[in-house]
């Protein structure tokens, strides 16, 4: 089979377990990953491989660009300390915290007695299974209304830590291949791999934005955009620097720098659209093929080591996402307590550790062994964590009930929209232009709209109300913190602010900016708390 014709049969099953996943209620990557094994064992045809050079030529730029050109840069730089300590100094630990944990855990496992794993090739599998890859994660927060921050975390923070495992991953493969690499070495490697692919992106980025800025033409510019994409990738792999790094910086800087200075609402908005769809395209096709390349059979045999392994991963996450919660908890980045265990169950593995799996070298100590070990802590995450996460994140009270809210959103909007509607039928009767059987006519309809909202409104719990409120208030507050924020730097621009008073007033106001997005229901009570008379005092 031609592998045109393969592509085309990918995309027809992609679209057909959309429509299974949304009919059942069902994470779609699970879905993506269920239909390719069911595909894969049927044999019904050949899918492409998933090897290191495809996904690293054709799906890993697009979607990390995709991602990060999303992203705010501002909000990212406010949450600095909470993501880029899971993304740096807690990959690290978590790949340290994996290897020992496996080590240990396999010792007890008597069928598997004969599997002696040196600890720089259990080092490998710990960086192998490291960066998360939460796509069905983040999408089910969206629909289901999460807190802001919490997804911006998880998001974020996936995107960073693929960068830092491909890194460690190079590095710890030369120290289990007998090379002689020393702690000091290993931190000046990872530093310039990871320094000098951010500077390529920053440079690729403001060349690309700079066009940008000079070119009124939407399809030159979305052309653009795919170069910064997969140029500033080839560029920092061709100079040995870390590729991921590299194309995250880009798209950080075409999407907060670029796309504001540079572009048209409309030229914007189809940027935004072409991307949107590319995301949606190679995680279909990704997520495909990770259910393609899985074989059940040579997972089964090996089940108890690669429930040990799963259990270490999940163990070194939950070490590193509480060991951050505790140290920033005296900080403004604190991270509510209800979060920590979304956090760690979000930690899904997708197709970039199947990848670096795979790109082992064959003669590599124990490479079957690892790859089916990461392998089937892939698939175990991604089924385990993804069909649960949505219950556990209810029952821990982080996300509302999405339909009902919904329809708490919907029956307000029609009140709105049906006052809207009588108030301009009135002027209209007044102006005395218009047939009074048609005004008389509509008016009767739209009066009976507004009551018919106002009586489903009325019957709606009262909590879906409390939490629509909150998100009202959230975003207002929030609004008006960017303001203030915009003020005081053109007040510091213009001198009439020195520079450590305006940085201590945007502290403050990042700081609340944090909050808003974490604990909308404290900032309330504390803003009502202050409103109110002091007990015994008659306001006057």
């Amino acid at each position: 089979m031609i592998p045109e014709t393969a592509i085309l049969y990918l995309f027809v099953a992609a679209s057909l377990l959309s429509v299974l996943a949304n009919r059942f209620h069902m994470p779609y990557t699970v879905a993506l990953v269920l239909g390719g094994l069911v595909l894969g064992a049927l044999h019904l045809f050949q899918a492409p491989v998933l090897t290191h050079d495809l996904v690293f030529t054709l799906f890993l730029p697009g979607l990390i660009f995709e991602s990060a050109y999303h992203l705010s840069s501002g909000a990212l730089w406010r949450d600095r300390l909470a993501i880029f300590g899971l993304a740096v100094p807690g990959v690290l630990i978590s790949m340290i915290v994996t290897a020992f944990v496996f080590l240990w855990s396999s010792q007890y496992l008597p069928n598997l007695s004969n599997v002696v794993m040196p600890v720089s090739v259990a080092l490998v599998f710990g960086a192998a299974v490291a960066a998360t890859d939460p796509i069905s994660v983040v999408s089910m927060f969206r629909k289901l209304q999460a807190p802001a921050r919490l997804t911006f975390m998880v998001e974020s923070e996936s995107l960073l830590n693929d960068g830092t495992a491909i890194v460690f991953f190079s590095l710890f493969l030369a120290l289990a291949e007998g090379k002689t690499v020393s702690a000091s070495s290993l931190g000046i490697q990872f530093f310039a791999v990871v320094g000098g692919g951010a500077l390529v992106g920053v440079v690729i980025g403001w060349l690309s934005s700079e066009i940008i800025k000079r070119v009124n033409d939407g399809m030159v510019e979305i052309t653009i955009t795919i170069l910064a994409a997969y140029g500033s990738f080839l560029a920092a792999m061709q100079l040995d620097y870390s590729g991921v790094i590299s194309t995250v910086v880009a798209g950080l800087i075409c999407g907060n720098y670029g796309a504001k200075q540079g572009m048209t609402a409309s030229v914007k908005m189809a940027v935004d659209t072409f991307w949107e769809y590319i995301g949606f395209a190679l995680n279909s096709l990704i997520f495909l093929l990770v259910g393609f390349t899985i074989h059940l059979p040579d997972l089964l045999g090996i089940w108890p080591l690669i429930l040990a392994a799963y259990v270490a991963v999940t163990i070194a996450r939950a070490a590193v996402i509480y060991g951050m919660s505790g140290l920033l908890s005296r900080t403004r980045a604190r991270i509510p307590p209800a979060w920590n265990f979304v956090l760690v169950w979000g930690g899904i593995r997708g197709a970039l550790s199947m990848v670096l799996a795979l790109s082992l070298p064959h003669d590599f100590p124990h490479r079957s062994l690892l790859i089916n070990l990461v392998f089937g802590v892939v698939l175990l995450t991604i089924l385990i964590q993804g069909l649960s996460i949505s219950p556990l994140a209810r029952a821990l009270k982080v996300l509302g009930n999405g339909q009902s809210s919904q329809d708490f959103e919907m029956q307000r909007m029609r009140v709105v929209l049906a006052q809207i509607g009588n108030q301009e039928i009135g002027r209209l009767q007044q102006e005395g232009l218009r047939d009074g059987h048609a005004l008389d006519l509509l008016a009767t309809y739209y009066q009976q709209a507004q009551k018919d909202a106002e009586k489903k409104l009325a019957g709606l719990d009262k909590r879906d109300e409390k939490r629509v409120l909150q998100g009202d208030f959230s975003r207002l507050y929030r609004r008006l913190l960017l303001k203030e924020r915009q003020k005081l730097l053109d007040a510091r621009n213009e001198g009439l602010l020195s520079e450590a008073s305006g940085d201590q007033m945007l502290a403050d106001i990042d700081a609340n900016l944090l909050e808003i997005e974490s604990q909308p229901e404290a900032v309330m009570e504390r803003l009502s708390a202050k409103q109110k008379p002091a007990e015994g005092v008659t306001p006057g």
